[in-house]
């Protein structure tokens, strides 16, 4: 029987919270129930398990970040959107980073696919993107480049890795500065170029 009081919804958040204390990777479901001050078995009229518990908190990370985000880049373009969202992105990064690893957990492909934060999340970075004059496969390859900079950069400074005297904000902003040249002077790959070529034919 389901302890009154508890619900699914407040077993994920419960979960996140925890996930930003000690880790995403140190979520389990018996120290979730000893928060809640119950047996682990209450949990299962909520949760299936804790592989079901962390993609909740996946999905629910992933809703939170991009709400941010879309929030930042609202009315903004180019390289303003771009410096936006990336500053969202780090924002959510260092202040919840249970809830931030979270977002990089693996997830069922037909979960993914039915996740209203996956669909938003894909088409506000796509769009985004767009605004550069990018098309596919060069825009996949594009959000593969931010992805990678952002979570690396966020990462190592969420660990205190930069130790050079370099103001670490100064490296971000010359970080993002690269990216939107990168952006901006894209190599157009050859499926691109051919697709170019016919629209001025």
């Amino acid at each position: 029987m389901a302890r009154a009081g508890l619900t699914a919804d407040r077993v994920v958040e419960a979960a996140a919270d925890l996930a930003d204390e000690v880790g995403f990777e140190n979520v389990t479901l018996s120290a979730l129930a000893r928060r809640f001050g119950v047996k682990d078995a209450s949990l299962y009229s909520h949760v299936k398990n804790l592989q079901d518990l962390r993609t909740r908190v996946a999905l629910l990370a992933s809703g939170e970040m991009i709400d941010g985000i879309a929030i930042a880049i609202a009315g903004r373009a180019g390289k303003d959107a771009l410096v936006a969202f990336a500053g969202a992105y780090r924002t959510y990064a260092l202040a919840h980073p249970g809830r931030y690893a979270a977002t990089h957990t693996p997830v069922d492909p037909a979960v993914g696919a039915a996740s209203d934060a996956f669909r938003r999340t894909a088409e506000i970075t796509y769009g985004m993107l767009h605004a550069y004059g990018l098309s596919e496969p060069d825009l996949t390859d594009a959000v593969r480049l931010l992805r990678s900079t952002f979570h690396g950069f966020c990462a190592l400074e969420a660990i205190g890795g930069f130790h050079a005297a370099r103001d670490v904000q100064t490296s971000w902003e010359r970080a993002l500065d690269g990216l939107h040249t990168a952006l901006e002077h894209w190599p157009r790959s050859e499926q691109q170029t051919e697709e170019k070529e016919e629209d001025h034919a």
